[in-house]
């Protein structure tokens, strides 16, 4: 990352796995004056997130801050879940029901991890923000841009739902990991002696921990989402589906559909 990082205040966002926990590692290494944060993502109160299942866990702050105590650094839990709820939750209902398909990690980034959480960072008087994504920043000289480059590590490369990041936001954004790949990154977190290095990695959508969309679009909005048919291009009649927001644009699976 081409950035010229003296000496720092950096407000590190630690989910309690493995990347982000490496990332404050690293920062502290260089001899940053590293702080971590959590971000609760959900209401306690909020039936569709409860125990475990919520987004940012209870399991995941203690994970965070276990790490931060073997590093010897200050941890904040910030609570955003009504931002979350708002602009990330909502959206991605919102975006179903009319028909499409959202990327909630998208605007979650843009409006929480690099939209609030910077505030946070102001709050506490850090410089820069860090995460555990893996992606590069640099900065071009000819355009006096800072400009969003893919990892290192093609198959982690994290950068497409980094996109929509500002240049204000990507000016005061770092990313250590994107010069690594993950089985290196899984090595330093051996090698920093950190509590979290066997902790496996999740890959569903961070609020629908069982990956079940249709499920959780029913509860969250209350509604009977309607079935009908699915027709050919003559208007005649070929199958049954289940409610328009259960399907994608060019989806040919899991139609019921003999064609």
């Amino acid at each position: 990352q081409v950035k010229n990082l003296t000496k720092q205040k950096i407000l590190v966002a630690m989910s309690g796995g493995v990347d982000s926990s490496v990332t404050a590692a690293l920062l502290m290494q260089q001899g940053h004056n590293i702080e971590g944060a959590t971000i609760e993502m959900w209401r306690s109160d909020d039936p569709l997130f409860t125990g475990n299942s919520a987004p940012c866990s209870s399991s995941a702050v203690k994970d965070a801050q276990r790490v931060a105590k073997t590093l010897g650094i200050t941890h904040h839990v910030i609570d955003f879940s009504e931002e979350f709820l708002a602009k990330v939750v909502d959206n991605f209902v919102e975006e179903y029901l009319q028909g499409r398909t959202p990327n909630p990690c998208v605007v979650c980034n843009r409006e929480i991890k690099f939209g609030a959480f910077l505030e946070a960072a102001d709050a506490v008087g850090a410089d820069l923000v860090a995460t555990g994504h893996y992606a590069r920043i640099t900065f071009d000289d000819s355009s006096g841009r800072y400009l969003l480059k893919k990892a290192k590590d093609a198959a982690k490369d994290q950068s497409y739902v980094l996109y929509s990041l500002s240049q204000e936001q990507l000016s005061r954004a770092i990313f250590p990991l994107g010069d690594f790949s993950k089985a290196e990154i899984r090595q330093l977190a051996l090698d920093f002696d950190l509590p979290v290095a066997y902790k496996e990695e999740s890959q569903d959508i961070c609020f629908i921990p069982d990956n079940d969309y249709r499920r959780f679009l029913t509860q969250k909005t209350g509604k009977d989402i309607v079935p009908g048919p699915f027709l050919d291009t003559d208007g005649n009649v070929i199958g049954q589906h289940k409610g328009i927001p259960f399907y994608t644009v060019g989806q040919r699976k899991g139609l019921g559909l003999a064609l």
